[in-house]
């Protein structure tokens, strides 16, 4: 009799056990539901808010749509200081002592294969719901991990925990107090996966190719900033160039290089941030979302950044400034704008390479085309190289 009381009690314990496990690995799934339905609801807030409804939409050859958007409607103007901003359609001035470009071997952008946007549109890149989707969350997307600033800091600095992981191979303008722009023509190149320039970064936009790219903050990364124009700000006038398009052709190790000439500098009169690439005027950030940009500039930097906590992602071509042109990527005609708006070298040029093992920066100055120039990259660890713990 006890025996059998005791099985009886053993299946009723059992079963009870089984009905809590079950109970509890249905709760679990429908959190996991709700969770990732809620998910799903913050990516289609972001893809509407960043998506603007398009005049008119040409499919890029290497997959992009792009989304030809009424200049009035950009997501500039979603910014609170800007929604009664009078676009400025050209700047009011150029700097002065540009160098002669008329060398560099033209570079265009995929998408100009199939098609171009109307007059009064700026060409947009579509973003897409797994473009959103590959970032740690809907708050990251777009953004610049903690880590994206280049000056060195000791290890027992508060800041150490900001930059790891980022590895640098840059130059920094030194001698003068303030800035008032840069000027500089980029090799470009596709290594595998590496603020306006060229960037390669698949986490991104879903492939391994170069692409034309802006980002700026407001406080050096820490709660605002994004890359192209994923939130309000930068204000596009121009209707060839795509930010966050890729370019081509792009340089061969050995082979023809292809360069991209990008100026960045202050409108002494508007006080606006004009970006001008190829000679292109594409738009400018306005003076009044800054605080400390709204005068001038405190530093400039040019050369490249990596987010690699192991160091096995490639700088540049991949390869060492040693190899020197042909081999490795370079920054030539390396101009800053002073306060009378004329562009001038640099009255010094510093380096900061954290770890010139694996990426590293080399400077020069000629009395040739190239001016102040750089080369930088590396191709990071190697195999052999790379520690096992």
């Amino acid at each position: 009799m006890a025996a059998t009381t005791t099985r009886a009690f053993l299946v009723a314990l059992l079963v009870a056990l089984a009905f809590l496990f079950s109970e509890g690995a249905r709760a679990a799934a429908a959190e996991s539901g709700w969770r990732l339905a809620q998910h799903r609801r913050e990516v289609q807030s972001l893809l509407k808010r960043i998506n603007k409804p398009p005049v008119a939409s040409i499919q890029s050859p290497d997959g992009d749509i792009i989304d030809c958007v009424h200049i009035s409607r950009q997501p500039a103007f979603d910014h609170p200081l800007l929604k009664n901003h009078i676009i400025q359609m050209r700047p009011s001035v150029h700097p002065s002592g540009l160098y002669d470009e008329s060398n560099i071997t033209p570079i265009t952008q995929t998408w100009h294969e199939n098609g171009e946007c109307p007059e009064n549109t700026i060409p947009i890149r579509r973003t897409r719901e797994e473009d959103v989707m590959r970032a740690s969350s809907v708050r990251m997307y777009g953004k610049k991990m903690r880590g994206s600033i280049s000056k060195f800091v000791s290890m027992d600095d508060p800041l150490n925990d900001v930059t790891t992981g980022h590895e640098y191979g840059v130059a920094y303008g030194t001698g003068d107090n303030e800035y008032f722009g840069t000027k500089m023509t980029i090799n470009v190149w596709q290594p595998t996966p590496q603020s306006v320039g060229w960037q390669v970064y698949p986490a991104m936009y879903g492939d391994g190719s170069t692409r034309l790219f802006i980002y700026w903050t407001r406080d050096a990364y820490n709660r605002t900033g994004c890359y192209n124009l994923g939130c309000s700000g930068f204000v596009q006038t121009d209707t060839r160039f795509t930010i966050g398009g890729s370019l081509s052709p792009v340089s061969t190790y050995g082979g023809t290089q292809y360069e991209l000439d990008i100026l960045v500098w202050k409108d002494p009169n508007t006080h606006n941030w004009w970006l001008q690439v190829g000679g292109t005027n594409v738009g400018y950030w306005p003076s009044s979302i800054f605080t400390r940009l709204a005068t001038s500039a405190s530093s400039v930097e040019w050369g490249g950044e990596v987010y690699s906590p192991s160091m096995t992602t490639p700088m540049g071509s991949g390869h060492f400034p040693e190899e020197g042109f042909g081999k490795a990527s370079y920054i030539r005609t390396i101009q800053v704008v002073g306060s009378s708006n004329q562009l001038k070298s640099p009255n010094g040029v510093g380096l900061i390479a954290g770890n010139p093992n694996f990426y590293n920066v080399k400077s020069g100055v000629s009395s040739d085309s190239w001016g102040t120039y750089i080369f930088f990259g590396g191709p990071g660890k190697t195999n052999s190289e790379i520690d096992v713990i």
